[in-house]
């Protein structure tokens, strides 16, 4: 039998068992795209790429070879990806697969595709995150794929958690003509929650209270969070209560738990100059300032932590295939609830999307498929590295099997529409890139005490609302 016909066998039978209803655990809800605007002039680009009329004939004989890439946190990671490439090399006919890891070298992984592409040496197929989707899609650079999907049996873009799908199948040419065309600019590789790593070992110890606990009772919100982080900082010097890595990720769980937000409603301008944004970045501030319980802000706190030297580190699930090489007693934890009583939780996502000049767009749209199967995401779960983004109880409540860690219910509990988490998202009538050159620095220059939050939201805005199309 064929390899390609073995692996359709093989994807009905998974999905069969997967069954692909949502029950229980909420999806969350949709997020809606504004009305889209020109681009602004920095992100001009040529008019979006349509797949081919050739896509759907059959390959040349002889194997097409295909690069793809992600984005991967750390060695582990690595190996998960490089494992997947390996199996399905074997189950995708006609077709060799070279996995390439993205951004190990320095370079900013977005900008590198970005010119890569532009170059033409970019791989055919790549992940990349929510918040670019916009960008690569009103450059040009990755391929709308909507009507290869319109002709592949059975896929249908409700098996994926809306949120993403949302922005995913968001036209904005359509949307500006007021034509109901289509688009598909690729399907969602997973999503993930923030969630705290504790190391339990240094908070028994401390003798402070177990987070998980509190997390039970409802007890966990900010002033608890800051209780356990104190003592177990109180440990000694090279000890720290926290640990976030240096992006807006972080920086948004706080504001966004304040009741603030990156944006207005529609987001079509900044409002990171509210009092509630405000307060969020003044807590921030306060765990690397005032209270000193966090690794210092910008040094990267997942080697100190998987050395035994952090008592909560915030991360996604992404860090799980690295954490799970540490020597000491660990779980995870939600985030605390903050003023705004919601923990500032994010639903974050990323796609696999297709090179807008690749040579092969069909072996390469069923690439991006095979990556998203139930079979395929039901693995690299398992690996650790990430939860399903299809719409399966089934497949999450596997989820919650793959251990360690043992509550793995804290990251689901972010995923909950109760949870009210802020679906990860680019700026179709801006500049997401643009906006995050602009604010990164001043959140960092706070956080770092060059600057004060009071400085801070007199000017953020008038700087940031310049990337946005009016």
């Amino acid at each position: 039998m064929k390899k390609n016909l073995l692996f359709k066998a093989i994807s009905l039978l998974v999905i069969a068992s997967f069954a692909l209803a949502a029950c229980g655990a909420p999806a969350p809800a949709a997020t809606e795209a504004p009305a889209a605007t020109d681009a602004p002039a920095a992100t001009e680009a040529p008019a979006m790429t349509e797949a081919p009329a050739a896509a759907t004939e059959a390959p040349a004989a002889g194997d097409v070879t295909l690069r793809w890439r992600t984005r991967p946190d750390n060695q582990e990671e690595i190996d998960v990806y490089s494992k997947i490439s390996t199996e399905l090399d074997t189950e995708l006919d006609g077709v060799t697969l070279t996995y390439e890891p993205g951004g190990t070298e320095g370079a900013n992984y977005q900008d590198q595709l970005r010119s890569e592409v532009a170059a033409g040496t970019a791989p055919d197929v790549f992940w990349i995150p929510g918040t670019d989707v916009a960008d690569f899609a009103t450059r040009g650079l990755i391929l709308n794929a909507a009507d290869l999907a319109a002709k592949t049996d059975g896929f249908n873009v409700d098996d994926f958690y809306a949120g993403p799908m949302a922005h995913l199948t968001y036209n904005p040419e359509g949307a500006k003509s007021g034509a109901d065309s289509g688009a598909l600019w690729g399907l969602p590789r997973d999503v993930s929650t923030f969630a705290l790593y504790l190391n339990m070992d240094l908070i028994n110890e401390a003798g402070a209270p177990d987070p998980r606990e509190l997390a039970k009772e409802g007890k966990w919100d900010w002033a608890a969070f800051l209780d356990v982080a104190k003592k177990t900082r109180a440990l000694g010097t090279d000890i720290y209560g926290y640990g976030a890595s240096a992006w807006w990720g972080p920086n948004g769980v706080w504001i966004n738990s304040a009741g603030g937000n990156f944006f207005n409603a529609d987001r079509t301008a900044c409002a990171l100059n509210t009092p509630e944004a405000l307060e969020g970045l003044t807590f921030q501030k306060s765990l690397y300032a005032d209270n000193d319980v966090a690794v210092p802000y910008g040094e990267d706190p997942e080697p100190v932590f998987r050395a035994g030297n952090v008592a909560m580190f915030q991360n996604g699930r992404w860090a799980t295939p690295g954490v799970r090489t540490v020597e000491f007693e660990w779980d995870v934890v939600e985030l605390p609830n903050g003023p705004s009583g919601t923990a500032g939780n994010w639903l974050f996502w990323g796609a696999y999307v297709i090179n807008a000049k690749t040579e092969h767009p069909a072996e390469a749209w069923a690439l991006v498929q095979a990556l998203t199967t139930a079979k395929t995401q039901g693995e690299i779960a398992a690996l650790g590295a990430n939860i399903p983004s299809r719409v399966s109880q089934e497949a999450l409540d596997a989820f919650v099997t793959f251990s360690p860690p043992a509550n793995n219910q804290a990251f689901l509990n972010g995923i909950a529409a109760d949870s009210n988490p802020t679906a990860e998202g680019p700026l179709w009538a801006g500049s997401w890139p643009e906006f995050d050159k602009v604010t990164g620095p001043a959140v960092q220059g706070v956080l770092t005490g060059a600057t004060t939050v009071e400085a801070f939201g007199a000017t953020i805005c008038d700087e940031a609302d310049k990337v946005f199309t009016k």
